[in-house]
Parts: structure tokens; sequence; C-alpha cells
């Protein structure tokens, strides 16, 4: 009797060990799948026309763009905070180079920062702002976006 429950005793705690071994692993695995499903948002850059999925909810900011490949040329991220501060962003798990857009309530933008894949800098807003535009690297300095430059439609106030 002695024998069987220390049996069961051990085949629980394994079972709990590998539980908590799959959760913990969780996080890990939203790191190597691209998220999806996000709404996407029209913004306008001059005459370019943007396709931005909105990152919102602190776990869509979290992954972001982690483990994307590739993104089509007009295609963005725009991340949306509750309130102004300065906002701070690496590219941990980011397979692509981007251009980062820290935007103000009106659409304007405050500073543009490029970051290279998988690096733990950090690059900040100038000022404070409630929404980032991440694109693929380059992308505002080709078509001649500075600071100052504003953008329409998109999730800011009208």
């Amino acid at each position: 009797m002695l024998n069987i429950k220390r049996a069961a005793s051990s085949a629980l705690f394994s079972a709990a060990c590998l539980i908590s071994a799959l959760l913990a692993a969780e996080p890990a695995l939203a790191q190597q799948i691209p998220q999806s499903g996000l709404r996407v948002v029209e913004i306008g850059a001059g005459m370019h026309l943007i396709h931005a999925e909105v990152a919102q909810t602190d776990e869509q900011r979290a992954i972001g763009l982690m483990a994307r490949k590739e993104m089509a040329q007009n295609a963005g991220m725009i991340f949306v905070f509750e309130q102004p501060s300065q906002q701070c962003f690496w590219m941990r798990n980011t397979l692509i180079p981007l251009s980062a857009a820290f935007v103000a309530d009106d659409g304007t933008i405050v500073n543009i920062v490029d970051m290279q894949p998988l690096s733990d800098q950090s690059h900040c807003s100038t000022k404070p702002v409630r929404y980032v535009l991440e694109m693929n690297k380059g992308w505002f300095d080709k078509r001649g976006f500075k600071a100052g430059a504003k953008l329409r439609g998109g999730p800011w106030p009208k």
C-alpha cells in the first residue's frame, strides 16, 4: 500500500512539474509565433496610405512585431497607450529592422528612430506621446518624413 501511495505521489509531482513547465513556456511560445488578428487602421502619410495593425492591450504591445520575418511595404503597427508619457522601445525577439515614429495626440511626429533587430538597446520618445508607429526601417526617411510631419486618420482623437 505504501508503494502505491509513493507512486501516486510521484506521478502527481511529475504532472505538477510538467504543467508548470508548460505554463512557463507559454510566453516563449508567444515570442516565436507572430500575433495575428489585430484590428487594422488606415493612416495617411502625405500621399501614402499605411495599413497599421493596432496593438492596444498590454499583451499586444509586449508582443508587437516579434517573430515576423517580413512586413509589407506600406504595413506597420501602431502602439496605443492610455496616457501620454515617454515611450521607450527595444527589439528583443524582433527579427526585422524597424523605424519607429513617436506620434503626438494630434498625429504630429515627435521624433523618429531606427532600430536594429534582436537588440536590447532602448529607443525613446523625446516628448510624452500615446502613439508609436513602427514601419520597415527607412520607410519614413525614404519618403521625407521627419519630426513635425503630420499623419492623418489613425487611432488618435479627431
